[in-house]
């Protein structure tokens, strides 16, 4: 079974997320264990305050250390015989997240996200535990749950029996280092617009065929940098991850 944990001062945030995602799935059919860790559990005083001023001044307020300490340590003793751990910290100044990297991380069987906010958490923090940092992208964010849970789903949807079909998944954008194809439904005609009559012969080689055109074709006119890179590894013998 999968393990994962997030840490974070705003632990109903998560569980909304998570209840209404295919996270839960993966909860109920029993792949995966998901623990929420309330920060301010391991605060003291009587605000439970998570975050204080920063050394040598400026504006903005730093997440302090010893809770994510005292967070961390006891989520690792919850859980028994652990290999390979990795703790991972969202953030502007991380690599930046991908397919691929999501891919890698549904092998992983252990892994914490810590749950930054303001300035970010005290760097100790990330000296002393942190194993990854990653960023969705160049724009920042409130807080760190959202980009935890975007992580987490990309994870989970790429463990083996979470999809009603794991095929589905190994056919996503970036699996093969392409934008994905454009896919129909019924009804077969709507506002006169038709259904491609190649997706209605039966034909999966034709099919197969007119899918990986589509493939080539969104990823060159909506992403050049992916394009350039397929292209420059196609040459080269390599195409797929």
């Amino acid at each position: 079974m999968k393990r994962f944990a997030i840490i974070t001062p705003v632990p109903e945030l998560v569980n909304t997320v998570i209840q209404e995602t295919i996270i839960r799935k993966s909860v109920e059919n029993e792949i995966a264990e998901i623990n929420v860790v309330n920060l301010r559990n391991f605060t003291k005083g009587k605000y439970r305050k998570v975050d204080d001023e920063p050394y040598g001044g400026g504006d903005g307020m730093v997440m302090m250390a010893e809770p994510f300490f005292k967070a961390i340590d006891h989520t690792v003793s919850l859980w028994k015989e652990i290999d390979n751990l990795c703790i991972v910290y969202p953030t502007p100044q991380g690599e930046l997240w991908s397919q691929k990297t999501a891919r890698e991380f549904s092998m992983e069987g252990n892994i914490i996200f810590l749950c930054g906010h303001y300035k970010g958490i005290d760097e100790r923090v990330i000296e002393k535990y942190v194993t990854h940092e990653f960023s969705l992208g160049d724009y920042v964010i409130s807080g760190g749950e959202l980009s935890s849970m975007v992580m987490l789903d990309s994870i989970i949807r790429m463990v083996p029996g979470v999809l009603n079909s794991y095929e589905s998944a190994l056919s996503d954008s970036f699996m093969n280092r392409l934008l994905d194809a454009p896919y129909y439904t019924r009804p077969r005609v709507i506002d006169g617009v038709g259904v491609p009559e190649v997706l209605l012969n039966g034909n999966h080689k034709q099919i197969d065929f007119w899918r990986e055109e589509k493939r080539e074709e969104r990823t060159a006119a909506r992403r050049k940098d992916l394009w350039k890179k397929y292209n420059s590894l196609r040459n080269n013998g390599e195409k797929h991850e």
